[in-house]
């Protein structure tokens, strides 16, 4: 393809900085958001903001979307006013959320029957690789499909991993984000161990960055932790979605996720403290509250 018209649904944290990068490649992108405050934003930067889904994939060879849970990917592709019902016949869609394989498998049966390619490609990555072109989309679906819209994901990319058929990358980026939300829980409790402890918090944590623990996450996670900073790159209510999916799929193929199961618990108490819009981090909050920790 030579410079595709591209639609581009969902504006939030991730889908705001990928659709600028889009545009600052010279790409002709029409986009829609629900909060139409934040398609507008991008108005000036040569993006046609579209009324809904549909109007935004009018036209358009190739529909990406970036939305937060299967429910909000649901309500971009179906229905009257959903991206399918205005996708031309032979259009590429790309679904970039973090979503359930049995929701992916049953988009890309509808975009089948519309005529259209599918291909599933989450991404890794937060609010700063987004806007920095530096993701890593991890792609299920047909090999041909995913070369013809590898130009497009390449202004948005760090890499671009081909895992398998449809459901292979939704699949992937659930085993992802468990082993880092577990990681995150691990980072909180060991953190706020320290700091009941008394030992000087700065030593130890170096002990534990510099050493076999020192994970990039652990290292971000931590430093977000004790500044404090919990200016959201990725949702904490995000990441308790993301492990209740997990949960849900590894069962599927008989495969309990005993550690996801608590890490979720801890996510769930952050929510419930009234921590779900800020970054994951925060998952450390209740814990130093239940200690008097500061």
């Amino acid at each position: 393809m030579n410079q595709p018209h591209i639609a581009f649904l969902g504006l939030g944290i991730m889908g705001g900085g990928m659709a600028r990068r889009l545009l600052g490649a010279g790409f002709a992108l029409a986009v829609y958001n629900r909060n139409r405050a934040r398609a507008e934003a991008l108005a000036g930067a040569g993006a046609r903001v579209a009324e809904t889904p549909r109007d935004a994939a009018a036209g358009a060879e190739i529909v990406i979307s970036m939305v937060a849970d299967d429910v909000a990917s649901r309500a971009m592709w179906l229905g009257d006013d959903g991206a399918l019902a205005g996708a031309a016949h032979g259009a590429v869609l790309v679904e970039c959320s973090t979503l359930t394989v049995r929701w992916i498998n049953e988009l890309a049966q509808a975009a089948a029957a519309r005529g259209c390619e599918f291909v599933d490609a989450p991404v890794t990555g937060s609010k700063n690789a987004a806007a920095a072109g530096e993701l890593n989309f991890l792609a299920g679906g047909p090999a041909a499909a995913l070369d013809k819209i590898r130009p497009v994901l390449a202004p948005m990319s760090r890499s671009i991993v081909h895992l398998g058929p449809t459901g292979a990358g939704a699949l992937v980026k659930l085993v992802n984000n468990f082993v880092c939300g577990v990681q995150l829980v691990v980072a909180a409790e060991a953190l706020v161990w320290l700091e009941r402890s008394g030992v000087d918090r700065a030593k130890a944590l170096a002990v534990l960055t510099e050493g076999a623990p020192g994970s990039p996450l652990f290292k971000t996670v931590t430093a977000r932790m004790t500044a404090p900073d919990f200016t959201a790159n990725f949702l904490l209510k995000l990441m308790a979605k993301d492990l209740g999916y997990a949960i849900e799929e590894a069962a599927a193929c008989g495969q309990p996720l005993p550690t996801a199961a608590t890490a979720l618990d801890a996510f769930r108490r952050a929510i419930a403290a009234g921590h779900g819009e800020r970054d994951m981090a925060a998952v450390v909050e209740p814990m130093r509250d239940r200690g008097g920790v500061r």
